[in-house]
């Protein structure tokens, strides 16, 4: 008796465990996450850059809705993302999301705009040809070739 016992234990939980896995793949799974590293779980270090009192015309004159356009839009967003491009692209930091969350507030953007319409390629904007007047590069190196993509990145994340 206590074999039977037994039996029906380990045929229940192969029941319950079958039932409890996944029938599909989450769409997400095949794609980049973009560079995962502990620095991620820990706590994100405050911007140094001031978002909360920068001028934001740049963006809300140029990029308007209810249709909102590609080319004005993403234009306006790289002139006044690119001079913190160091500091937006730094994934210590929560300068990306505090960004966007400020462009949403102030030009009442709807969700993940500019990464669905502001895509250049796998690297994200290219920042290399905009001439900055607020940061000095040293030697005339271009930017990082990641610079806006963690950030379009970490606001999905952030809103999702």
């Amino acid at each position: 008796m206590a074999s039977n016992n037994r039996w029906f234990y380990v045929i229940l939980f192969a029941l319950l465990t079958g039932l409890a896995s996944s029938t599909f793949i989450p769409g997400d799974v095949f794609q980049s996450h973009g560079y995962t590293a502990r620095a991620l779980l820990q706590a994100k270090t405050a911007c140094t850059v001031d978002f909360e009192h920068q001028n934001y015309t740049i963006i809300t004159s140029q990029c308007k809705g209810p249709n909102f356009q590609a080319g004005p839009c993403c234009t306006a967003l790289k002139e006044f993302a690119c001079p913190y491009s160091v500091e937006i692209s730094d994934d210590k930091s929560d300068c990306a999301s505090t960004m966007f969350s400020y462009i949403n507030a102030m030009g009442n953007y709807p969700p993940a705009l500019f990464s669905s319409l502001c895509v250049e390629g796998k690297q994200g904007l290219d920042c290399g040809n905009f001439t900055s007047t607020k940061t000095s590069v040293n030697n005339g190196d271009a930017p990082m070739p990641m610079i806006l993509t963690a950030s379009f990145f970490m606001l999905l994340f952030h809103l999702f």
